[in-house]
Order: C-alpha cells, then sequence, then structure tokens
C-alpha cells in the first residue's frame, strides 16, 4: 500500500522510506497521494524531513504535484520555514508557481515570515517570553527561505493575484521593518521600479504613510526614500503618499521630511 511511505516520511524514519520508495517507484506508484493530497514528497517537507525530500527527488519524485491548496513543495517549505529543503529543491522547480491564492512560494515566505515577527512582537510586550527563544529561530530560518528563493532566481517583482502587492507591498503594510530594510539592501538593477511599482494604484510609500500608530512608520518612509520611493506618484484616488499621514505631531514630524513635502501642494 502507498499510505507506508506517507507513514514511515511523516515519522521520518528514512530507511524504512526510502525501500517502500523503491517499491512504489517500480510500481509506478511515487507520487501517490493521501486523502489530503499529498505526495510523499510534500508530507516530507510538511514534516521538514530534508533528508527523505533529497532521496525521494533522487529516486524521481515529482516536485511539481501540488496538493489540494495548490501549495507545491516550495510553497510548503517557504511557509513553514524550512531552508534545508529549499535548498534540495529549489533548482528543480518553477519559483513562479502560483497556489490557488495566486501566491509564488516567495509570497508565502514573506507573508509567515511577518506572521512569525507580530507574534514575537506580540510576546515581547506582554509577559509570554517563553515562546521567544523558537520564534526568533522561526523567524532567522523564514528569511533564509527568503534569501534562498531569491538567490535561486525567484522574482522580487512578482505581484499576487488578489491585489498585485509585491514582497515589498507585503511587508510594508504589516510594518515589518526588518523585512522592508532586507529587500531594499538587495542588489536590485531595477531597485526604482521595485520600490515605486504599483498594488491597486499604491505604491510601498502610500502604505508606509498610511501604517498610523506603527511604531517602524517613520523608520519605513525615511527608508523608502532613501531607495528611490517617488513621493509625487498618486494612487486611484488621486492621494500622494503625504496625503495619508496621520494628523497630529508624529503626522507633521514625518510630513516635515524634505522629500515628502517637494511635491505637496494639494489638488
Amino acid at each position: 500500500t502507498t499510505v507506508i511511505l506517507h507513514i514511515y516520511t511523516a515519522k521520518g524514519l528514512r530507511e524504512y522510506a526510502f525501500a517502500a520508495a523503491e517499491k512504489l517507484r517500480e510500481l509506478g506508484k511515487l507520487d501517490s497521494k493521501e486523502h489530503k493530497g499529498k505526495t510523499a514528497l510534500l508530507v516530507a517537507v510538511t514534516a521538514s524531513q530534508p533528508d527523505i525530500v533529497q532521496d525521494l527527488l533522487s529516486l524521481g519524485a515529482d516536485i511539481s504535484i501540488c496538493d489540494v491548496n495548490g501549495q507545491t513543495a516550495l510553497h510548503l517549505a517557504a511557509t513553514y520555514g524550512f531552508p534545508r529543503v529549499i535548498l534540495f529543491a529549489g533548482l528543480r522547480v518553477d519559483l513562479e508557481a502560483r497556489n490557488f491564492e495566486g501566491l509564488t512560494p516567495l509570497h508565502c515566505a514573506v507573508i509567515s515570515h511577518c506572521a512569525t515577527m507580530k507574534a514575537i512582537n506580540a510576546s515581547s510586550s506582554s509577559s509570554t517570553w517563553l515562546a521567544d527563544g523558537s520564534l526568533q529561530t522561526q523567524a532567522e530560518d523564514k528569511l533564509m527561505c527568503l534569501q534562498l528563493l531569491i538567490n535561486a532566481g525567484a522574482s522580487v517583482l512578482s505581484q499576487e493575484i488578489k491585489s498585485n502587492k509585491t514582497v515589498l507591498h507585503l511587508a510594508v503594510k504589516e510594518g515589518n521593518i526588518h523585512l522592508v530594510r532586507f529587500l531594499l539592501s538587495l542588489q536590485l538593477s531595477n531597485m526604482q521600479a521595485f520600490i515605486n511599482m504599483k498594488a491597486h494604484g499604491h505604491t510601498a510609500l502610500h502604505m508606509a504613510a498610511g501604517l498610523h500608530g506603527s511604531p517602524f512608520q517613520e523608520e519605513l518612509i525615511r527608508l523608502l526614500l532613501s531607495r528611490g520611493a517617488d513621493p509625487s506618484i498618486r494612487n486611484l484616488e488621486n492621494d500622494q503618499p503625504a496625503h495619508l499621514l496621520q494628523s497630529g505631531d508624529t503626522g507633521e514630524k514625518v510630513r516635515g521630511f524634505s522629500l515628502l513635502t517637494t511635491s505637496l501642494p494639494d489638488v
């Protein structure tokens, strides 16, 4: 039965999994799916078993197969933060494959990293320190997944299908300063075009200006401007980023950045 391979894989029993996989390969059933639509390879990825991933790939497992949500091995590894899996899988797979939500593996890695950073910020502002170490490790692993995907050729210019956001839009919208710093430190020949891409009319600078109450709003705006964000671009409502700033002292302080005031006569 094919299920035995999935069980050995989930439990990390590498030798048993290899023997079962060899048999199934002979029967042409190496890519059989269990009830949730996962092949043994996808189970190995979800269970973070990079050695078994490597074995299955060496035996000819199909890395492009997706589960019931359209998630490939790379989507799952990026979501769960398993860099070693991406190392083994990255060069043989379509890096721009979309899951059923219209996300590439790189989008999944960013969304997942944002969720972990949110959890870290929540735990450090409360008395829940227990999970901090493991959350920190998760954040580092997810960032490494991002780096590996980009190094393998994943495009930072890809826009998710629902609202046209790039990875930069996703990171800025969540106030993820660590990730924005990382993305803006990339050596891109088209950095200015990347920074000024629009998601339903909004640039990343528009999104940063709308982050009222975020402790990182000011730094995000400074960073974006320093890397070539254009404060004169208007969104679909004809607003420039400066129009979206909050009122009050903080808004005035941010509005005072020399670059944000260059184009501000209200229309």
